[in-house]
This record gives C-alpha cells, structure tokens and sequence, in this order.
C-alpha cells in the first residue's frame, strides 16, 4: 500500500506503536538489577554503577533526540526509524556478546542502544501531529503508549512468562543477562524496521476528514507561524516548561529504577513472603499504567487544556511520591506497592504526551519535531538524577539496615513534582505572532532606509 497516494493516518498510528514497543527497551532495566547486583553473583556491579548505565542510556537517549529532529527532515522520518532501530538492535546484542563488564555494559546497552532509541522516538511523535492536527494530545498519547506497554512485556518476558528468560536462557553459552540481551537486541531491531514501513509525512494537500481546513488556517494566521528553536529558547515559556517537565520525570525514572530494590528491602523487611515476585509484578504493572497514562492524560488534555492537565498531573505525582513509603508500604505491604507503583506510572506516562502536545501548542506545529528535541532535554537531565538519586542513597545505606533510608529520595522527587505544578500555574502562552511582528519591524525599517536613500538622491539630482 501506498501511503502518500491513500492515506491512512490510523496506519500510521499502529506502526509507532509497533516502534515504541522496542523502544520502551530501557524501562525493563530494573529487572536485571537484581542480578547485576548480587555480591554473590558473576557481575556484583553497586546500585551507583547500575544507575549509571541505566541513565547514561536515558541521556544518550535525550541528547541524540535533538540532532534526529534536526536530521529526520532532511533524511526523512523512514530512514531515521531504520537507522534508530539498528543501532538499538546493535546496542543490545553487542551488549549480550561483550557485556560483562560494567564499562561495557555501559557503553553498549547504555551509549550506543540510548542512541538509537533517541533517532526513533521522535519520529511517530514528529509524524503522528502532522497526521492529526486535530486530535494532537490524543494521538501523541497513543504514539507513545508503546513506549509503556512494552516494558511490561520485556519485564515479564525476562522475569517470569514462560519460565522467565533471565531464569533459563543461555545462548553461544553465554550468562542468562547476556543472552537476554542478546535475544532482545535481535527482537527490537526487527520491530522497529516493521514499523518503519508507515513512517511517512502525509501529502502536503492532507486534510483529516471532519476537519475544517479553513478554520484550522484562521487560527494559524492569527496565531502566527510558530517559533524555530532558536526563537523558542529566548522565551521564558521554554524554561518554565522545561523545568516542569524535568521535575516530572525525576520522580519516574527514579521509580523505574528503584522499584525492584526498594520493594525487595521494604517487603522482606516486614517479613513478607515471594517478595521478588510481588516487585516484578508492580513493575509490571508500573509499565501498563504508564502506557494507559500516555492514552488517558493526552485525552484528558484535548478537553481540559494541556495547561491544566500537566498542573494536575504534577500535583498527583507530587503527593503519591510523598505518600509511597507510609501511605502505601507500611499500610499496605504488597498490595500497596503495587497500587503505589501503578499511579507513579500513570501519571510518569501523561509527560509524554503532555509535553509534546504543549510544546506544538507554545511553539507551532511546523517545527515541533525539532522543538520538541529541545524540551526533551530535561529528560536526560532527570534521566541522570533521578536513578543517582535511589542509587546513592541505597549503596549508603548499611546492609541490612531499615528500608526508611527510601524516604529521603521520594520525599525529593515528590517536593520537586509539586514545584513543577506551581510553575506550570504561572506559565502563560507565548505571543506565538512575535516572530513575525519582529520580522514585519525589520522589513519596515529596512523599508524606511531604503526611501530615505532614494529621496536623498533626487532631492540631490534636482540642485
């Protein structure tokens, strides 16, 4: 099928999806931590080094998301995918073959995969809102859902659906995390290069049915032609939703890193049984919320404003992180993990398709690709301080010592998501019409100066 020639924008759709679920590779990462940390066993890395590769993959992941919104519009959002989904496939069976030892692992699951998670993400996102200018939170939330749901199945895939890879998988003789991720690393690539097939801008003519084209162009004159990334970093609006969007993500990732070590000390502390179990099944479902969040929170927003859908979910996540260890462990023991867990994802999930849709609502459609690369570098920076912040305060905590050490980390990732709330309240839209006011002075001036010049001569041809 042709898809410039026939459009079909949910075709669309079903391809990121398909690329997503491989790239939510790095969101299983908490499922090996256990074994990569064992002082017994063959890798006996620290929590601290276990953080460092899992956030040197989320700030590759960040920094390289810049230069792909710059390089998919001139190579084309097709061969960005192929390339971002070889190198991750790349990355991880590399990492399967030569990964025993920390600097390797970081290097090759953490570089080099991040990498190429950071040239495909952008894509369904950049491709997805040209193909639904009209349903942007909605779409964007279901580009990303992947993202999500496919760490929900990498973790029960490694962890305990069919036995569990991580339990019985040995391939060219290889450790069980090597082989895992070698087999993963095979698995990725394959389904990013599928997904690629429908990653195609739709025709320049392309109008959603429904749509009212005549409409959607009055509100683009009178809101301008939107801002390039140069003119969106001199606004404070670019700072203030950065900063928001990297509280956000602290809490998160911190979660997705810790959550199997956190739980693990809090539940065998209180004496509860098959506690590796009930961690892998919250984050298990940590991944199934978080890609429901990318659904819900962006379908909330198209009807109470991206504004106030980011207000909401910053206060939500604020108070659940401030509540996780009382409100939810010592109360609740292993339910209340699990629940606890599900609402972290939930609301760590609506970011991503909060912060897109706001950054094409602040910054224009036109360049949103490339803008959004931008703001997306507040998850890097989250990325790197959000799993340190979990890592160094559990390798400072002496062995066996109580599991209230985890409150220190929670109560700052949950201060910060309040914080984020309360600058999104004072944030306002841009006057997105400023560009061209600017240009349209220029081009007077310029005007003016140029008649000047002219009468001056034939005032002097006159004498």
């Amino acid at each position: 099928m042709n898809i410039n020639s026939k459009p079909n924008r949910w075709l669309v759709v079903f391809g990121a999806i398909l690329i997503q679920l491989a790239l939510g590779a790095l969101y299983a990462w908490s499922v090996f931590t256990k074994l990569l940390t064992d002082p017994e066993g063959l890798y006996q890395f620290s929590a601290t080094q276990t953080a460092w590769i899992f956030s040197a993959g989320l700030a590759t992941f960040a920094l390289v998301m810049v230069l792909a919104g710059r390089w998919q519009a001139k190579t084309g959002p097709r061969l960005m995918t192929i390339l971002g989904g070889l190198l991750l496939g790349l990355g991880f069976v590399l990492g399967g073959l030569f990964g025993s030892t920390f600097w390797s692992q970081f290097f090759f699951i953490g570089i080099v995969a991040g990498a190429g998670i950071g040239m495909a993400y952008v894509v369904p996102i950049a491709v997805g809102v040209k193909w639904f200018p009209d349903k942007k939170g909605t779409i964007t939330g279901l580009a990303v859902a992947g993202f999500g749901f496919g760490a929900t199945i990498w973790v029960k895939l490694a962890g305990s659906w069919f036995g569990g890879l991580l339990n019985h998988a040995e391939v060219f003789g290889l450790p069980p995390v090597q082989s895992v991720f070698l087999i993963y690393g095979i698995v990725f690539a394959v389904l990013v290069l599928l997904g690629s097939f429908v990653m195609v801008n739709p025709p320049e003519d392309y109008s959603p049915e429904g749509w009212d084209p005549a409409e959607a162009a009055a509100v683009a004159r009178s809101n301008g032609n939107g801002f390039t990334p140069g003119k969106m970093m001199r606004t404070p609006q670019f700072y203030a939703i950065w900063l928001v969007f990297a509280s956000s993500a602290i809490a998160g990732l911190m979660v997705i890193y810790c959550i199997q070590l956190f739980g693990l000390d809090a539940l065998e502390h209180h004496g509860v049984e098959n506690a590796i179990v009930i961690t892998g099944t919250a984050m298990a479902w940590y991944a199934i919320f978080n890609g429901l969040g990318r659904i819900l929170w962006g379908m909330f927003s198209d009807h109470i404003g991206r504004k106030n859908a980011i207000i909401a979910m910053s206060l939500f996540q604020g108070i659940i992180m401030l509540a996780m260890y009382h409100g939810f462990i010592n109360f609740g023991l292993a339910a209340g993990l699990i629940i606890g867990a599900s609402f972290v994802g939930f609301n760590y999930g609506g970011i991503f398709a909060l912060f897109p849709a706001i950054t094409a609502d602040y910054f224009g459609n036109k360049e949103v690709g490339r803008n959004y690369g931008w703001v997306f570098t507040a998850y890097g920076v989250a990325g790197i301080l959000g799993p340190l912040l979990a890592g160094l305060f559990k390798d400072a905590a002496a062995v066996g010592s109580s599991p209230k050490i985890w409150m220190t980390p929670f109560l700052i990732a949950g201060v910060a998501c309040l914080v984020g709330g309360l600058i999104m309240q004072f944030t306002q839209p841009p006057n997105r019409r400023q560009p061209e006011i600017e240009l349209d002075k220029t081009r007077t001036r310029h005007d003016g100066l140029a008649t000047a010049r002219v009468r001056r001569k034939l005032g002097t041809r006159r004498v």
